[in-house]
């Protein structure tokens, strides 16, 4: 599993964008049709021009006629334009939708490691803002290079066929006029990615403290928040006033340049004019092809830019649609056992996190544990009773041993069966942004209101659920913002006995979070429930403990002792210190 790389800047990156841009052709083909025709009527415009002047105003036929065809040439202009704005602009958003959808469905395959090594933050922001460049590039960049390319060489064409002397020298003098404000425009752009990064830092910084308000206001550091914010934006500032400066310079050399061109080439053209080499017409319509010119080879000088940007960030997304999970159904799974008992078996197994491979998290760890039996896991921090949940439903492989569920083995299973028989109610509760009603089904989506109130009986969560504003409908807010943790606690522990179908059941601290009152019920709600699962409790508190059939003492990943609460406490051992250390008074 590796972690995802730093984006590529090599145009070759975009063959993705590309790929699933060309599954559209008919939108593609409509595009540049209309792309053509609108650079078309835009090169005639400066022809039209010059029929004016020369025929129209020289008396040769009626003047409308004339403007006529100038007005036809703007409405095609106009209407081919809007035509290409919406192709393009439609292909655009389809491509990034696609791209989001196939992104966000191999991310869904992916096992927890990925997640582990990739932080889920860097991940989302891949998901959008990467994918808004590649909008960018496709919706509008894209269509600009295209039309800028066809309009210059349509431009050149004409300059040299009005005025091939003016024309030749425009040529020369155009590099002469558009290096400098090239570079000085790539200085303004690495100025202005600076600028947004700054930004970014002031954004991070204000959500991190929002965020954590209560632990600012508790510790009364409001003071050095707002230093800390002021020197963020101390720092936004100072990188946009350089930003300020350099694109005041580039205006100013811009309009110098590009102005004293023009009036270099007009006075030529008077001359000409002047000396009968020229029509009135052929110098209107030179400037105008000379600024239509000058405006496309400019807008290309940005261009590659942006596809280069385009093509990091298409670099990126491809390696997440690329990432294969590590862990897949077999070619041929295995079926498990039906009915399904709940029998949980760890044979030898060792394992080491892949963060952390010098580390051994379990070390040839052994148990059997029956079905409908009740085993409780206490040992200190990292002694590996997690690990044994994340391995029970297969989010990794062991390095060595084998993992048996009713006597078969996970790695020859596929891993959606062997997850749809086992539920779980974790230490740290994910509550979705979502409604109450939608976050309870997660655990079974097909189970009706009259099942959610019954499991939500037997987890406590009743009374408040029916005291929300909109029932189960209501919001619940980001992270379960609007329950408490109790609350959210009692929420998961309904959403897991909606598994009813499920023969093992993983607690993970289930009652952590709840007062006194509200744990013995949900431990009595707990209790009838175990009656007909197998259940494994990761555990501090001496209520939980007591009930277990086996307890299992963990400690550096390996069991130290295992037997009843009893014949621990009499044994003198690990077990007999952390009761008196970890549940003291009962608690």
């Amino acid at each position: 599993m590796a972690t995802i790389p730093p984006p590529k800047k090599n145009l070759s990156n975009l063959a993705m964008v590309w790929r699933t841009a060309a599954n559209y052709p008919g939108r593609i083909a409509m595009a540049v049709l209309a792309l053509a025709l609108a650079a078309g009527a835009t090169a005639g415009v400066p022809y039209a021009f010059k029929l004016i002047i020369d025929r129209g105003f020289g008396g040769e036929g009626d003047i409308a006629r004339w403007f006529e065809y100038l007005l036809l040439l703007v409405v095609i202009m106009a209407i081919a334009t809007a035509l290409r704005f919406y192709f393009v602009s439609w292909l655009g958003e389809r491509v990034v939708a696609d791209i989001r959808l196939a992104v966000h469905r191999n991310l869904l395959r992916l096992s927890p490691a990925f997640f582990e090594e990739n932080r889920p933050a860097e991940i989302t922001s891949r998901i959008t803002v990467d994918t808004t460049v590649i909008q960018q590039v496709v919706g509008t960049t894209v269509s600009v290079a295209l039309r800028n390319i066809v309009l210059g060489v349509v431009c050149a064409g004409f300059l040299f066929y009005i005025a091939p002397k003016l024309a030749g020298m425009m040529l020369l003098a155009l590099p002469l006029i558009l290096i400098p404000v090239i570079m000085l425009g790539r200085r303004v752009r690495d100025v202005s990615v600076k600028s947004q990064d700054r930004i970014a830092d002031v954004g991070t910084v204000s959500s991190e403290v929002f965020a954590a308000m209560k632990i600012v206001l508790a510790f009364g550091q409001q003071h050095r928040e707002t230093e800390r914010f002021g020197d963020a934006t101390e720092q936004v500032f100072a990188v946009s006033k350089r930003r300020i400066l350099l694109r005041a310079l580039l205006t100013g050399i811009s309009i110098t340049l590009f102005f004293s061109g023009i009036i270099f080439i007009i006075w030529q053209g008077a001359i000409d004019v002047r000396a009968g080499r020229m029509s009135g017409g052929d110098i209107a319509a030179f400037v105008l092809y000379g600024g239509l010119l000058a405006g496309a080879f400019g807008a290309l000088s940005e261009v590659y830019g942006d596809l280069l940007r385009a093509a990091g960030a298409s670099q990126r997304l491809n390696e997440l649609v690329q990432e294969q999970p590590d862990i897949v159904a077999p070619a041929n799974p295995v079926p498990l056992p039906d009915p399904a008992r709940g029998r949980l078996t760890f044979d030898n197994v060792t394992f080491r996190y892949p963060t952390r491979p010098g580390e051994k998290a379990l070390d040839a760890m052994n148990f059997d544990i029956r079905p409908d039996e009740l085993v409780a896991l206490v040992g200190p921090s990292g002694a590996g009773k997690t690990t044994i949940f994340q391995l029970a439903q297969r989010f990794y492989d062991p390095a060595e041993g084998q993992v048996l569920f009713d006597g078969t083995d996970i790695a020859t299973v596929d891993p959606e069966e062997l997850r749809r028989r086992i539920a779980m109610v974790p230490q740290e509760v994910m509550i979705f942004a979502a409604s109450a009603r939608d976050n309870l089904r997660y655990g079974r989506w097909d189970a009706t209101d009259e099942d959610i109130w019954e499991a939500a009986r037997a987890a406590h969560a009743e009374d408040f659920l029916k005291a929300l504003p909109e029932g189960l409908d209501t919001y619940l807010g980001e992270g379960g913002a609007r329950l408490s943790g109790g609350q959210r606690q009692r929420l998961a522990i309904a959403r897991a006995l909606l598994r009813k179908d499920a023969p093992l059941l993983l607690l993970d601290e289930a009652t952590s979070a709840l007062d006194a009152e509200s744990e013995a019920r949900v431990q009595a709600a707990l209790d009838a429930l175990m009656g007909t699962r197998t259940t494994i409790v990761i555990a501090h508190r001496l209520a939980t403990v007591r009930a277990a059939t086996r307890i299992l003492v963990m400690d550096d990943g390996a069991i130290v002792e295992q037997g009843t609460h009893d014949e621990l406490i009499a044994k003198g051992g690990l077990y007999s210190r952390l009761a008196s250390l970890q549940f003291d008074n009962g608690s």
